[in-house]
């Protein structure tokens, strides 16, 4: 996948700089890096793509000001959280967004990464909480996880994070998909219209708020999110699952949101491998970092987003040394 989404890339660069003038050994000089996000309407794509956007913003090339790094980005629509993660360790992807818990549990091995650790695994830095949502279509009467048991539900699609939290927390009550009326596996592009047109009646999702796909559900056809406080929410978020917290979504979000929810979730994380360039992270870090501000407004997630939180909540593989090579400039280290 990689090899021909950069081929890609890189024929739209080369037609570019030889429109320009640029000769071709200018052109094979660019580094070129994929990042793996999520579904095109989650905040994952928005992540990736507004990584590549800093990146590209602070290249020189064709500028009189700027860093001559020579990184040229594309973030495309993946699988999510655990796909991104494998791809990493095939090097088909340099760069992925994945859930807290998933890093943690690639890292260590442990979860469906027992006895598979990705060791070479490296943390860059932590974006936006991702709020556990339960969203039930008009009028259910489901209030709770324990009311899913029986529902049709959509559980997430195989290699996504929202897949693979829901699969350990269906272990974790004791429960298996043979307790849904039905276990679908939708994407989170399909899941909502799904829920609007009653295929399904609830839908289990990790993801930042507020989010266009949760969206078209809430502000489209009336669905709700549940509480997700119980007796299992508190078994989960424990000083041993450091990757775990409460969050709360606050009334107003959506137009049906009209009272905060409760509920718990993990971070996004951006992650990388040990393989990777120091200089290519440094950059890819200096890049977001130095424009921070510009990063935080192209989306409502990553409004309340903190370098000094950002260099250690969610993070449980190590940290590259490109990125710790930045930290330390800046004086958070």
């Amino acid at each position: 996948m990689k090899k021909l989404l950069l081929a890609g890339v890189a024929l739209a660069f080369g037609v570019t700089a030889m429109a320009m003038g640029t000769q071709p050994a200018d052109a094979a000089k660019k580094t070129f890096i994929a990042i793996g996000t999520g579904g095109p309407t989650g905040v994952y794509f928005v992540t990736g793509n507004a990584i590549c956007r800093m990146i590209h913003k602070a290249a020189a090339e064709g500028r009189k000001t700027g860093r001559k790094h020579g990184i040229r980005c594309s973030a495309p629509s993946t699988g999510g959280s655990t796909y991104n993660i494998g791809q990493i360790r095939e090097n088909e992807l340099d760069f992925g967004v994945a859930q807290s818990d998933w890093q943690y549990h690639a890292y260590n091995g442990s979860s469906k990464f027992e006895g598979n650790a990705f060791k070479n695994l490296r943390a860059v830095f932590s974006v936006h909480p991702e709020p556990i949502q339960i969203i039930v279509g008009k009028g259910s009467s489901i209030d709770s996880w324990e009311g899913l048991k029986g529902q049709k539900v959509n559980i997430g699609n195989p290699g996504s994070g929202q897949r693979g939290t829901a699969d350990f927390l269906i272990k974790e009550s004791g429960w298996t998909k043979a307790d849904f009326a039905l276990a679908a596996e939708l994407t989170s592009t399909e899941q909502s219209k799904a829920l609007c047109d009653g295929k399904i009646d609830a839908m289990f999702y990790t993801v930042g708020v507020p989010n266009a796909g949760v969206a078209v559900a809430t502000d489209g056809c009336g669905a709700k999110i549940a509480n997700f406080d119980g007796p299992l929410a508190k078994k989960m978020v424990t000083p041993d699952r450091p990757y775990y917290a409460w969050a709360t979504i606050p009334k107003g979000t959506y137009k049906t949101t009209t009272a905060d929810v409760k509920t718990w979730g993990v971070k996004a994380t951006f992650v990388t491998s040990a393989t990777a360039s120091d200089d290519v992270v440094y950059e890819v870090v200096r890049a977001v970092f130095e424009n921070l501000d510009d990063f935080r407004a192209l989306h409502k997630a990553f409004t309340n987003l903190d370098p000094k939180t950002m260099i250690k909540d969610g993070l449980s593989a190590p940290l590259h040394p490109g990125a710790i090579k930045y930290y330390k400039e800046k004086g958070w280290m």
